[in-house]
Parts: C-alpha cells; structure tokens; sequence
C-alpha cells in the first residue's frame, strides 16, 4: 500500500501496514491541516497561519502546492492571524499564550508583545502594527516592533477579529458578538459603527475596489459586501463554505478564503461560486463512531462529520493509497452546503471531541468541560454536564447512562437520564477513553499512565500496561483494542488470555514523523477555550472492523480483517 502525499508526510512514503487487517481511507487526507488568517506575501504566495497545526504555511494560489515556513517546532504555538509590513517582515498573532511575533525576512523571531489577551486580528499599515483581542471587552491596540508600551486605540470589542485598513484611511474591524462592523482612525479618535446587523462576522476585507467584505463564520459560508464609500449597496453571496475563517485579494482581485472549520484554500468569485485551490479536509478527527443504519460519525472540533459516500456506493476515499479529490485546476463550482474533500459536514458543533451514537442520538464531549447529545435528524442539542475537567471518551453504558473520561480530574462519571452525575472510579492519572465489553465490564485507556484499565466495583485494575500513550478504545467479541498512540500501533488485548499482539503499525496519528512539536498550548487562553489536544478515537464497525481517527493525516480509516489465506 503506498500513502497519498498528506500534511503528516509530503513525500507520499509513510504507509500504514498490517498482516491481519486491510486498511482504507475513507475520506481523502487533508493537505492543509486548518486554515485561519490569510495575507499574500511579498513573493506573491498566499501564507496561511493554522491554529490547529500551530505552523503557517506558504500556498501557491496557481498550483496548491504547499511549503510549511513557520514549523510546529519554532518559537509560534497557535497562530490565528497574520499580516506582512512594508519591509516584507512577518507579524504573527499567537492567540493561546497572547503574544505577537515578527518574523524578519531571513527568519529570525523577534517577540514583539506577551501584553495581548487572546491576540487574533493583525494588520499592518507600512510599517506600523496594529492588533486586536478576541476576548469580551476586547482591546484594540498599537505595537511598536522596536520597543515602547502599547497604545490602546479603544476596548470594549464584543470578540475582534481580522481586520484591515479601509480606502478612507480609517481600521476596520468586526465585533463578532454584537454582529458588527466598526471602524476607527489608526492615530486615535472616537470608534463609530459602520455596519449593523452583519451575519455572523468573523473578518472583514476590502476588494481592490474599496468594496468591503464581511465573511460569516456560519453553516452557510454568507459573505455580505458593503459599497460603504460608492454605492451603498448591500449584498449577500453564499458560498457554502462553512466557517468562513479569512479572505484575501491578489493583484487581480480575486477573492481567496479560509474555514476555520475545515481548513483548505477556496477562490471564490462574486457570485458564490468556488474553485478549491487546496481543497478542504478534516482538521482532527477526534473521536469516531457509527450508528445503526451504518452512517459513520466523527466529532472534528468544530463540526460534526460524515465521510461522503460515492455515487457506487462506494468509501470517497476510496483504499488506502487512492487518489484525493479536488485540484487547484479545477473549474468553479456551485456552493455545496454539505460536502466537501471527502466528507458532509452535518452542523457546526464547536469543540466536538469524544462522540458515541446511541440509536438515533449522538452523545459528545468537548475538551471544555461539556457533556452535549445531538439529534441529527431534529437538529437540536441537549446540554447534558457542564464544568467537568477535559471530558474526552464517552461510551453508553448497559443502563443507558452516558460514561465519561473526565482526563483532567483523573476520573470516570456516569451521566443519568436525568443529566445526575456519578463517580465511578477517581484517582487515576489521565483517563482519555472508555469502552463495554458484553458483560457490562468497564475499561479506561491512560495515556499518561501507558495502560488499560478495567474498573471493578469503582477501582481501577491493570489489564495491560507499558504501552504507548494509548488513546481510543474499542471492545471486539473477547478482544480489545487500542491505539497506541506514541508507537502509531494497533493493539490487540485478548480480554481472556491477557495476551496481546500488533494487529497494525505505522498508523498516521500524531504530528508528522521527525517533527516535535514545541510545548502545548494551553487548553483555555483568557477564559475562552485554547489549543485542543490529540485524540486517535477508535470504534466497531460491522464484519469485525474497526474504525480509526486518523488524526495525522485528516481521515477516517476501517481496518477490516483480511480473508485467511488458503
């Protein structure tokens, strides 16, 4: 089996290999794992800042091809927004631990300020810095990249964003709250409203014209566009690309946006339709899981998942190896409010984490502290726990109750019908995933710990241990697995024997090999949530297989057990 070129290996050589199990993708790899704050360079590529990778990488809007400048392992650990000065250096909004970053021009980094809450809009007007907070009661401010306190502009920004100079010399920016646009002087003054009642706005850019774009960061990919200092006019294009993120405009005026939620480089025209560039992907996936009509659901942080089958019937991914959807030669499209690279995205679920399918019902977690369980079909969310420490795993217990990992306290709670919370084992190191054998038993993954747990009568006893960093759980007749997510392994426990044995190896999860990332960015960043961790989810499927969160490389993979030879 050879491996498509993905953001875990670009060269196409990583494989993942197993003698008992057939391997295949069942949606293609993400090549651009996240994309937030966009700005074209001074060598014409479109640089693209990923909170979710904490890397920025360089596109060439001719060809997609992708060169990673800013790496997981520099001194930036989650970039959300960047801006380019007038002498070609690189500015960098890092978001979780609120500091602002110049990049010079030979890459050297310069930390311009740690004095910035939740820093994420950027722009520059020549050589001048400006940078917002995205927090409530945001600030506004002016930074000095060769030293000086900052100047603070104005505050009271209901959540700031990108923004930019306007053609009558005056900033720009969204309060994404209050849904609104504002503006203000760059050498001070009183801000004043420019635009009310704005869908949903996460930034706003002007077109070389002077119209000013205002992208939406909901389900329907809206962009409103102001002729604030022509006609007046007021329109509405719907791209369908959800999570709208950022926009940029080259040279000859044409429109390249990002998705918070699904990554990638989308052109976009005036009238809605789209070319993929980079075409979009999963940003996780996280955990994963399959209801009983044999629709496969996985949480991907900021939405709720599907792999999109093909008219066939038919995996989109096709077998591991075959070839991606989308290219950048590709002609422009109509909006599709559902699919895109390989998967439907079914709602905008912001910090979807662990997920376990209970008949008609989706129960989610989120690394936040939330308990949430979802009806597909109604549309409507039910909000089952609050304030737990780093939920992940989930699984339905035989009483129906909801059973969680709660990894930062070191514990597994049990959730009612009634939403009444139970202990039913603490004292462990970091428990990240729960499963049922047939006989009602529990059992934890600790990833800290490097083992399997069963929990008898509310105390943890080792079935397994000295693993690596296990994550997602899944219990297979008398067999339990695991991914060991250190090794990039798939282990099988016999729940009988005790024995185990290797059932997969060089699996892509976890950052891409030869890279280590820089420390992780904390979970909260100014009281609003920060950087998520890992999660490798794991799941049974029909004819024995398994389903894994691939989150190196942005699928969806099934291990279905190979024919016995003979």
């Amino acid at each position: 089996m050879t491996s498509l070129p993905s953001r875990f290996d670009e060269t196409g050589h990583t494989r993942a290999t197993s003698s008992r199990r057939r391997i295949e993708r069942l949606n293609p790899p993400s090549r651009l794992w996240g994309s937030n704050g966009v700005a074209f360079g001074p060598d014409g590529r479109l640089y693209v800042a990923q909170f979710l990778a904490g890397q920025i990488s360089a596109v060439d809007p001719a060809t997609g091809d992708i060169e990673v400048i800013v790496p997981m392992d520099s001194p930036v650990q989650s970039p959300d927004d960047l801006a380019f000065g007038a002498d070609g250096a690189m500015y960098i909004a890092d978001l979780v631990p609120g500091r602002v970053w110049r990049r010079s021009p030979l890459g050297e980094y310069t930390l311009v300020s740690d004095q910035v809450t939740n820093p994420n809009g950027i722009t520059c007007v020549g050589n001048r810095l400006f940078v917002n907070e995205m927090k409530p009661d945001g600030r506004l401010m002016e930074l000095f990249p060769d030293g000086g306190d900052p100047v603070v502009l104005t505050a009271g920004l209901a959540l700031g964003n990108a923004m930019q100079l306007g053609p009558d010399g005056h900033l720009y920016y969204p309060h994404m709250v209050s849904e609104q646009v504002w503006r203000i002087p760059p050498d001070g003054g009183v801000p004043e409203v420019v635009a009310q009642d704005v869908h949903q706005p996460v930034a706003v850019r002007f077109d070389r014209g002077g119209v000013l774009h205002v992208l939406s960061r909901g389900v329907e990919g809206i962009v409103t566009r102001l002729d604030l200092h022509g006609t007046g006019s007021r329109t509405l294009v719907t791209s369908g690309v959800a999570g709208l993120d950022n926009a940029a405009f080259d040279t000859e005026n044409r429109m390249f946006v990002s998705s918070y939620a699904s990554g990638g480089i989308t052109e976009m025209r005036s009238d809605g339709r789209i070319r993929e560039v980079v075409p979009r992907g999963l940003g996780g996936p996280y955990g994963v899981t399959i209801d009983l009509g044999g629709t496969v659901y996985a949480a991907d942080h900021y939405r709720l998942v599907s792999p999109a089958a093909s008219h066939e019937g038919e995996p989109a991914g096709g077998s591991y190896g075959g070839s991606s959807s989308g290219s950048s030669s590709g002609s422009y499209g109509g909006s599709d409010r559902e699919v895109a690279g390989g998967v439907r995205t079914h709602a905008l679920l912001h910090f979807a984490h662990g997920i376990a399918a209970d008949g008609e019902l989706l129960h989610l977690t989120s690394q936040y502290g939330d308990v949430r369980t979802h009806d597909p079909v109604r549309k409507v969310t039910r909000e089952r726990a609050t304030g737990l420490r780093r939920p992940l795993g989930i699984a339905v217990g035989p009483d129906g109750s909801l059973v969680v990992a709660e990894a930062g306290a070191g514990r597994i709670v049990a959730i009612d019908d009634n939403d009444a919370l139970t202990v039913l084992a603490d004292g462990l190191d970091h428990p990240v995933d729960v499963a049922f054998d047939r006989e009602g038993r529990c059992y934890v993954t600790d990833d800290r710990l490097g083992a399997v747990l069963r929990i008898d009568d509310g105390t943890p006893v080792t079935v397994a241990d000295g693993l690596g960093a296990p994550q997602g759980l899944a219990v297979l007749g008398d067999e339990l697995f695991t991914v060991e997510t250190a090794h990039r392994r798939l282990r099988a426990i016999s729940l009988t024997t005790g024995d185990s044995r290797i059932d997969a190896e060089d699996l892509p999860v976890g950052p891409p090999p030869g890279v280590v990332p820089r420390a992780q960015p904390a979970l909260f960043a100014g009281g609003l949530p920060g950087a998520p961790r890992r999660f490798a989810g794991l799941a049974v499927a029909p004819e024995d297989s398994l389903l894994l969160s691939a989150d190196g490389e942005g699928t969806l993979l099934r291990l279905t057990p190979s024919p016995a030879p003979g």
